[in-house]
């Protein structure tokens, strides 16, 4: 019998093989699929396209929100403006109602108004196999040619800078599906706190983004998403073909992160994690970056730094140095296993 693959990410170096085999460019495509990469590049004249897509699998509440935010955050940490958005929307064939698609419809719209982007096109069906909808998005931005940034920009002695906490998306998604074991158990304004993770402290990273290419000249950023800031930090490392030391004690993470982590015996590094923006820059412009962050209200650490490849990526716990675990299946998805 063929080997099946678990719920998540394929791994990394499957994904890069495939990529090598079967990835098709021409002269026009700057940034092609590299793992590590948020989206890609292509050359539009004066101006370069940026593209992306992303699906929404785990969450079902809100899942509009989630399929707008999450493709621009990966728009913007190119450096690129979000600008055009389009939908596939595949509902389940024994649950879908008006009601449904009216509310999801809704999610998109608004969204798109808040980051004022066209919601301009897609595809809705109805589809069988599915017990939940499921929203497919591509974003559409734009930068000008000498503002790309690129996860590979990372360099050697760069400061690493994390925004907000992490596993914010997991809070939100946890709290929210997972609402009925938690009732009872936990008070209900805490679990109305965790489910509104999704807006405070928020999924978009667009505006921390932003804030950061206005005050320096930035290397490299990253949107962690499914594994984690791990995986994401080492999707980081492998496009720009460096090592790096990640301090534990440096994480941040918000005591209802923490809380819901314990409660369904998930590692928090390894847990789905929009919400958070991996930032590297040199280091004397590290502190004023952060500075402006705080300043706007959106907390900001430096968690580590780049170093060589050779190196490899490492996390120091209570002085003790070990190698970052790469989550390949996301510990979120052990919640939905029947």
């Amino acid at each position: 019998m063929a080997n099946t693959f678990p719920v998540g990410k394929l791994d990394m170096d499957y994904l890069a093989s495939l990529l090598d085999r079967y990835a098709y460019l021409n002269e026009r495509v700057v940034v092609g699929p590299r793992i590590g990469e948020d989206a890609t590049v292509i050359d539009f004249g004066e101006a370069y396209l940026v593209a992306k897509t992303d699906p929404i699998t785990f969450a079902t509440d809100e899942i509009g929100f989630y399929a707008i935010n999450v493709n621009a955050n990966d728009i913007v940490t190119m450096g690129a403006k979000p600008r055009w958005f389009l939908a596939t929307i595949l509902l389940p064939e024994s649950s879908a109602t008006e009601e449904m698609v009216e509310g999801i419809f809704s999610q998109l719209s608004s969204a798109c108004h808040q980051l004022g982007v066209s919601f301009c096109g897609g595809h809705t069906e109805v589809t069988y196999g599915l017990d939940r909808p499921i929203v497919v998005g591509q974003m559409l931005g734009e930068v000008e040619k000498g503002k790309l940034i690129t996860t590979s920009g990372a360099m050697v002695g760069d400061d690493i800078i994390l925004t907000k906490g992490i596993a914010i998306e997991a809070t939100s998604i946890l709290a929210r599906e997972m609402e009925d074991r938690l009732r009872g158990k936990y008070p209900s304004d805490l679990i109305e706190r965790c489910k509104g993770f999704l807006h405070d402290p928020g999924i978009s990273v667009v505006r921390e983004a932003e804030i950061a290419m206005e005050s320096a000249q930035i290397h490299a950023m990253h949107d962690p998403t499914e594994g984690g800031l791990a995986t994401g930090l080492h999707e980081l490392a492998r496009a720009a073909s460096v090592g790096m030391i990640v301090y534990r004690e440096r994480v941040p993470i918000l005591p209802e992160t923490s809380l819901l982590c314990q409660e369904f015996g998930l590692d928090p590094l390894g847990v789905i994690a929009s919400g958070s923006l991996i930032i590297a820059l040199a280091p004397q412009d590290s502190a004023k970056v952060v500075a402006k962050l705080r300043e706007a209200g959106i907390a900001a650490t430096v968690i580590g730094r780049v170093w060589e490849k050779e190196k490899g990526i490492k996390l120091e716990v209570d002085g003790e140095i070990e190698d970052l675990k790469c989550f390949v299946r996301d510990e979120i998805a052990r919640i939905f296993e029947v």
